[in-house]
């Protein structure tokens, strides 16, 4: 019998030739894809069961996100969420992947006063098991992420609509709507691309804006309501598995409905967005 095909070929971020040893997804590999036009899948993630389900599907990026606030602990808005929350469940998530780029949002509080409050929370977040952290918020951040990325702590940003503003906004609005509004947020991809983000999240803005921060940004830039242009797309898991109760936003598909189990809703959200079926018109603005 021939021996198997070995052929050389392009592996996935995250898989080695050992099995039992997978890599950890980096945010240069997240990177390479970006610019091979291979598209980036981040799901948020609170514990280590779903961790490890995330790393079994192929999930490139975990976020422990704030979000924890609404889905896990029951609140009206990210607001009441601290350090210490998210650096608890990022150990729970730490223990349980092996594979995926770990991303801890820094809570409300935690990150606006100063950079160098702003580093505290994050020397907490990396020693929990994250490899990078998240703070919202536009160009009024670069000094804090330029502070933060010359003592080695790599920062995904997050621009338009930022949960954390909530009130600010008068709700959970979209932005970038008006032109005024879009060259704002493009301005705010610029700057926090210079300043050094790696990567940038963008919410609930209009489609057509898209290219034009990718463009602004330099970065890979991850969609949630920004349309399939972006390099990669981040849902809330309890969103993507149909559990969040009321009404899903209009950027949310719910892939557990015709899957015969977490691991393949998983799966097929993964598969969505590689293949760029997700998100489709019905999620855009």
């Amino acid at each position: 019998m021939a021996p198997p095909d070995h052929t050389p070929g392009a592996k996935p971020p995250g898989q080695s030739d050992s099995a039992t040893r997978p890599v950890r997804v980096t945010v240069p590999a997240l990177q390479a894809m970006a610019h091979e036009g291979r598209r980036i899948a981040m799901l948020t993630c609170y514990d280590a069961s779903l961790a490890a389900q995330c790393d079994a599907a192929g999930v490139d990026a975990l976020l422990v996100g704030d979000s924890l606030g609404m889905v896990i602990q029951g609140h009206t808005s990210t607001l009441p969420v601290t350090v210490a929350d998210v650096v608890y469940h990022t150990r729970c998530v730490a223990r349980g992947s092996q594979r995926a780029l770990i991303i801890a949002d820094m809570p409300f509080g935690s990150y606006q006063a100063s950079p160098e409050v702003a580093y505290a929370a994050s020397v907490e977040a990396l020693q929990a098991g994250a490899q990078m952290v998240k703070l919202e918020g536009g160009a009024w951040l670069a000094p804090t992420i330029e502070f933060l990325v010359r003592r080695s702590v790599p920062v995904c940003g997050h621009i338009g609509l930022t949960p954390q503003s909530v009130h600010a906004f008068g709700g959970y609005r979209v932005q970038g709507k008006s032109d005024a509004a879009a060259d704002a947020v493009i301005a705010d991809a610029r700057a926090l691309g210079e300043a050094g983000c790696g990567l940038i999240v963008v919410e609930c803005v209009p489609r057509l804006l898209t290219p034009r921060l990718e463009s602004a940004a330099g970065v890979p830039v991850i969609g949630i309501g920004a349309g399939p242009e972006c390099a990669g797309q981040v849902l809330v898991i309890y969103d993507a598995l149909g559990i969040t109760p009321g009404k899903p936003a209009r950027f949310v598909r719910d892939f557990m409905k015709d899957a015969g189990s977490v691991g393949a809703a998983l799966a097929g959200y993964v598969g969505a967005v590689r293949d760029r079926s997700f998100p489709g018109p019905q999620h855009c603005f």
